[in-house]
């Protein structure tokens, strides 16, 4: 496994390039990159079929710069600089342990007071310019897939805030043991948690500039899938602790054209040290599993991108708005549901039966998908 692109690039290529970015870190980047040019692409779509309409935006021109905005932007550019020059000076604790350092009170008092000057000198020379001129107030035509910016933003930061919540309350215990670490750490998230919160806010943004839900839903579908798939490939490569039970079973003759290691693996070198040590191994990354698992990121991963390339390809079938969207969601949660059985989970005791967050947010999925496609068939009519 590799807990750092610069891993990855090592064992592939043979190349040794100490680099601060987290393989996991990686591929959720690449997820929303993947989920921020399919939803554009299916917006213009839209927008060309005459389902959305330009919308009309305020803009302020002209605004005048305070003292407070002035004092805000020096604190931020010094401490950008504060780490920025302590990154350069102390580049190996970086690449070790890029969450630990980001996270301390270590940087350079120097590159505080560079960042800080340059960062006001900016603004000053800003606030200068706008001098003796008026503040106005102007509205401007815009299309839909240019407010992608900001429903990105709103979906990075509600995703990773509704992911962290979710895993929280799935594990309790961790919360209570560490309070901080659970809180602060880069590991532990739950995607179902990210979809609910980040899909929450960015329905309430576009709705209210003019974009009808059921067609934003619709434009994200096949994203979501995509983005999903993608973000498997970080927990596999990784070794996030996202795989499946033990498998002491025999591999299947159907499968007998690939490797041993998809249908069970010990995840050596996993990013969370979780296993016995790896005899001989040096490093930060030296445990693997003592019995082979289900490597269930990689079945999802593949299964998803699957999904995706069959979404993208019969899209444009679902002519009734929002029909396209409770269809990904069905797919979403009967694979979820199936991958669960599988998965090393955390389990609610209900009603005598065991069962886990994942199972209870996808069965909900499948009904509320399956009821709502019913209903939209019904009422096609009104819905378009």
């Amino acid at each position: 496994m590799y807990a750092t692109i610069s891993d990855l690039l090592l064992d592939l290529f043979g190349l040794n390039i100490p680099m601060p970015i987290q393989t996991f870190g990686f591929f959720m980047a690449l997820a929303f990159m993947a989920a921020y040019q399919v939803t554009t692409l299916e917006l213009k779509r839209f927008e060309a079929n005459g389902l959305l309409q330009p919308i009309r935006v305020k803009l302020v021109q002209n605004e005048p710069i305070t003292l407070v905005d002035i004092i805000t932007q020096t604190i931020i550019g010094a401490f950008i600089g504060f780490k920025l020059l302590e990154m350069v000076l102390d580049y190996d604790a970086l690449v070790q342990n890029p969450q630990k350092f980001l996270l301390s009170a270590k940087g350079s008092w120097f590159g505080a007071l560079i960042g800080g000057g340059i960062a006001y000198y900016y603004k000053n020379k800003e606030a200068k310019a706008l001098i003796g001129k008026k503040r106005e107030e102007v509205w401007v035509s815009q299309n839909p897939h240019q407010l992608m910016g900001t429903v990105v933003a709103i979906a990075a930061i509600g995703g990773l805030l509704g992911a962290k919540i979710f895993h929280n309350l799935e594990n309790i215990d961790e919360l209570m043991a560490d309070p901080i670490g659970a809180l602060i750490s880069f590991s532990g998230l739950t995607f179902y948690g990210g979809l609910i919160v980040a899909a929450t806010g960015i329905l309430y943004y576009t709705k209210k500039n003019g974009i009808p839900a059921l067609v934003m839903c619709d434009s994200t579908a096949a994203g979501l899938m995509l983005s999903y798939g993608i973000g498997r490939i970080g927990c596999h490569l990784s070794g996030d602790g996202d795989w499946g039970i033990e498998n002491f079973m025999p591999k299947p003759e159907w499968l007998s054209f690939m490797p041993d290691w998809f249908w069970a693996y010990n995840y050596p070198n996993n990013v969370l040290n979780e296993g016995i040590p790896i005899p001989g191994c040096v490093g930060n990354h030296c445990s693997a599993l003592p019995n082979g698992v289900f490597p269930t990121p990689l079945y999802e991963a593949v299964t998803c991108i699957g999904l995706f390339l069959f979404l993208w390809v019969i899209r444009k079938k679902f002519t009734i708005p929002g029909t396209f969207f409770f269809f990904y969601l069905l797919l979403n949660g009967i694979e979820r549901f199936l991958i669960e059985k599988i998965r090393v989970n955390t389990n609610y005791h209900i009603f005598g039966n065991e069962i886990t967050q994942a199972e209870i947010i996808s069965s909900i999925f499948v009904l509320v998908s399956i009821t709502t496609l019913v209903y939209l068939g019904l009422n096609r009519k009104k819905v378009a």
